[in-house]
């Protein structure tokens, strides 16, 4: 059967998840996770979208994306999933398909405050509705730049939450007492409990780090450029390119 087409219109911002092949959790390593933001940026400087929200989890990642044209959004991901599985595979000595099937999308219109702030704080309460951590800030979410007011060099704030208030301070302390009413709803038991278990002993290790004091730059604080950190050689990349518009 062909492929349901997606639903695609101007004025529209998009809630994208995209997950590892077979949800495995490849997204642990903290090189992975700065690949991938090294990776973002990069497809943000080509396509020229909005990036909102961002939350890199353990086997998946969310974004809150707008892009310039409605029928920019396969072009974008499609170049992001491609570059990434290609540095992954590389820097994990392995091959096939990294991302799982097709990534889901959920689209609605940039002036629809409600559903925008219910999808930014779903989108940010990731991290703790997994029980990796109590709070909302996460390393490897944009969340504090909602709350502290920072730069991370990726996303910017989406209207929504501009309209909080009339001063960037208010519309945070609106915004901040909005997540601390989220409560997630519980998920069904899956059959297979092995990914479960892994995710668990995963938790253990990350008790054991500091809490994290707030949002640090998503990508200008790193130290490591993209070709520091995985060594993709420069041919297959504009290759790559030449063929990936």
């Amino acid at each position: 059967m062909p492929r349901q087409s997606r639903d695609l219109k101007s004025g529209f911002c998009y809630h994208i998840t995209t997950r590892c092949n077979n949800r495995d959790f490849r997204l642990t390593r903290f090189e992975c996770k700065q690949v991938l933001l090294g990776a973002i940026k990069r497809c943000r400087d080509k396509f020229g979208f909005k990036l909102y929200a961002l939350c890199i989890m353990s086997n998946h990642v969310h974004y809150l994306l707008e892009p310039q044209q409605p029928e920019d959004l396969p072009l974008i991901m499609h170049w992001l999933n491609w570059y990434t599985a290609m540095c992954f595979n590389r820097l994990l000595n392995r091959t096939g398909h990294f991302w799982e099937k097709r990534y889901h999308s959920t689209g609605f219109a940039i002036t629809d405050k409600r559903r925008a702030l219910n999808t930014l704080r779903y989108i940010h309460a990731n991290p703790k509705a997994a029980n990796m951590q109590q709070g909302f800030f996460y390393d490897f979410s944009n969340y504090g730049s909602y709350d502290r007011l920072t730069e991370d060099g990726i996303t910017q704030w989406h209207p929504a939450f501009l309209a909080l208030g009339t001063t960037l301070e208010i519309c945070a302390a609106a915004y901040r007492k909005f997540c601390k009413k989220y409560r997630p709803k519980p998920k069904p038991e899956r059959k297979s409990h092995w990914g479960s278990q892994k995710l668990a002993r995963l938790r253990q290790k990350m008790k054991a780090k500091k809490v994290s004091p707030g949002q640090k730059s998503l990508w200008e604080s790193w130290t490591l450029s993209l070709d520091e950190i995985v060594p993709v050689g420069s041919e297959e990349i504009c290759a790559g390119e030449l063929s990936h518009p």
